[in-house]
């Protein structure tokens, strides 16, 4: 499927801004996407046929607005003689032509318009620009705003100012984009030498065989090229020159544009480096934690103290009762390890920007997750102190201090009604002292050693404590690892996700084949016109 440059380029700038947004991309770096150019010359124009636009460009004082007067027939461009620099973009065209549209970027104010009914120039629109070398800065953004609506850059200059550097720079920096014809004006004053040293420059710009027209702009009728000048761009306006003109220039920007966003996509860097920052992390964040283990060391005891005497108080004032072990020390030795870690993504060539924006929340709940996870422990630690064959034997003297004491009552009881029994049959005595002192022993010590012994066997509270806190302080540390890498498994899919989305981008850039019917004639006069053919 073929793709127009502009919906390209909405696709690029569409994604350059969520992912500007989502910290994927430099400020820098998205607004060159964001800012890509649009406008083309037929963007002047519905659908359909369209005029050549052919802009008159130059220096102050070279004499183009006098070239479109002469061209014209008559004075519609004002020239030197009236204002030092021109200000305003004069545009000269056939009564018949309509330009349909002018985009907000074009100051309508500093427009002015000529027609004519000339028959053979009916499919040309001739623009006298601004004075791109002035020392009007409006100048140069009125010129700049104009350039991507033109086909051919008619750049004139003058024996005087052919080697202007802020004209050279911009003929550098539009090369490629245009079809050039160069006028070398003023030519009653010129030399030949000027024209070979002109000649010689455009050749390192890329003109193979620049087209170059000598003319002459004064009062005195002297023989030049300007009707060759004339001739040359009335053969131009054909539609299937234009049409060749948009077919280049449409294909010359989806390749600048795919190597831009080749170029952003060397910035995010290779979905490989991800393992390996993981596994950096992993190894980082366990020397992270045993230093952390070891700097809780003392504050675990004391919190441990503190809990066994307030056991209480977790279940009647829970407020009161919270001790939190994470503390300035803590967050520091926390943010280092993140920092470490930000700076080792970085030496990976990845971006960093989402790591620490989702990593913040990270720094910010690491309190509460120490203290979520050591408050459930000590609570689940207190509830059921000791190990489990300390709990197995706890249950066991419970059990032994309920039935003991009863199973020594019923055995004497059972021996007082026996006793009585065997006393009526026989008319003696059944109870004596030491059967009354033995059995009260009996009794009382059935009953006292499962007591003392539950006393004396019972956990420690601070004991158990400090088993919860620290069974708290590991899980906490490794939610808090786990947490991170979560986060770089994220980042991994939204990583591979711009990647996919911008790879498409690029790969839609090189959809489409040319049309042969529109290729360039190697040996024709548009050939001479182009960069680099």
């Amino acid at each position: 499927m073929a793709y127009d440059y502009s919906e390209l380029a909405e696709k690029a700038q569409h994604w350059a801004e969520q992912a500007g947004a989502a910290g994927w991309l430099a400020p820098d770096a998205a607004r060159q996407i964001t800012e890509l150019e649009l406008r083309s010359p037929d963007s002047l124009f519905n659908n359909g046929a369209r005029p050549l636009i052919v802009a008159f460009m130059g220096g102050s004082g070279v004499g183009k607005s006098t070239l479109l007067n002469r061209l014209a027939g008559k004075p519609i461009a004002r020239t030197g003689i009236e204002r030092p620099t021109s200000r305003e973009v004069t545009l000269f065209h056939h009564h018949s032509v309509a330009i349909q549209q002018l985009p907000e970027q074009l100051p309508i104010t500093q427009i002015k318009i000529a027609q004519h009914d000339e028959e053979a120039k009916k499919n040309i629109i001739w623009i006298d620009m601004p004075d791109f070398d002035s020392t009007e800065q409006s100048n140069k953004q009125l010129v700049l705003q104009w350039l991507p609506h033109i086909d051919v850059l008619l750049y004139v200059v003058s024996p005087e100012r052919y080697r202007d550097e802020k004209a050279w720079q911009l003929l550098l920096a539009e090369g490629a984009r245009h079809a050039w014809l160069f006028v070398l004006n003023q030519w009653d004053r010129g030399q030949i030498e000027q024209y070979d040293d002109f000649k010689q420059q455009l050749h390192k710009a890329g003109f193979f065989e620049p087209v170059i027209f000598k003319t002459v702009c004064s009062e005195d009728m002297q023989t030049d090229e300007f009707a060759l000048l004339e001739e040359t761009i009335v053969s131009l306006a054909t539609d299937h020159i234009v049409e060749q003109l948009e077919q280049r220039g449409q294909q010359l920007r989806k390749t600048e544009l795919k190597q831009k966003l080749q170029q952003t996509l060397q910035t995010l860097g290779d979905g490989s480096s991800f393992q390996h920052i993981q596994a950096q992390w992993q190894q980082q964040w366990q020397q992270t934690s045993q230093q952390l283990q070891q700097g809780f060391s003392w504050p675990i005891q004391q919190t441990a103290v503190y809990y066994a005497e307030h056991a209480a108080d977790l279940i009647s004032h829970p407020q009161a009762a919270q001790l939190s072990l994470w503390d300035a020390w803590a967050q520091t030795r926390l943010d280092d390890a993140l920092d470490e870690f930000i700076i080792n993504t970085d030496q990976q060539g990845l971006p960093t920007a989402p790591f620490k924006h989702q990593l913040t929340a990270i720094r910010e709940k690491a309190a509460k997750i120490m203290q979520a996870q050591t408050e459930f422990a000590v609570r689940q630690a207190l509830a059921n102190p000791g190990n489990t064959v300390q709990r197995s034997f706890l249950k066991t003297m419970r059990v032994c201090e309920i039935f003991l004491p009863l199973a020594a009552i019923a055995w004497v009881g059972s021996q007082v009604f026996i006793g009585y029994y065997y006393s009526n049959m026989t008319s003696s005595h059944y109870l004596g002292v030491d059967f009354a002192v033995h059995s009260s022993l009996l009794i009382a010590l059935t009953w006292l050693t499962p007591y003392f012994i539950l006393k004396k066997v019972q956990p420690s509270l601070k004991k158990s404590a400090l088993k919860g806190l620290q069974k708290g302080l590991m899980q906490a540390l490794d939610l808090i690892g786990s947490e991170v890498a979560g986060v770089v498994a994220t980042i991994n899919l939204e990583h591979a996700e711009q990647l996919q989305k911008l790879t498409g981008i690029i790969a839609q850039c090189g959809c489409g084949e040319l049309d042969p019917r529109l290729s360039i004639d190697s040996n024709s006069l548009l050939t001479r016109m182009l960069v680099g053919n």
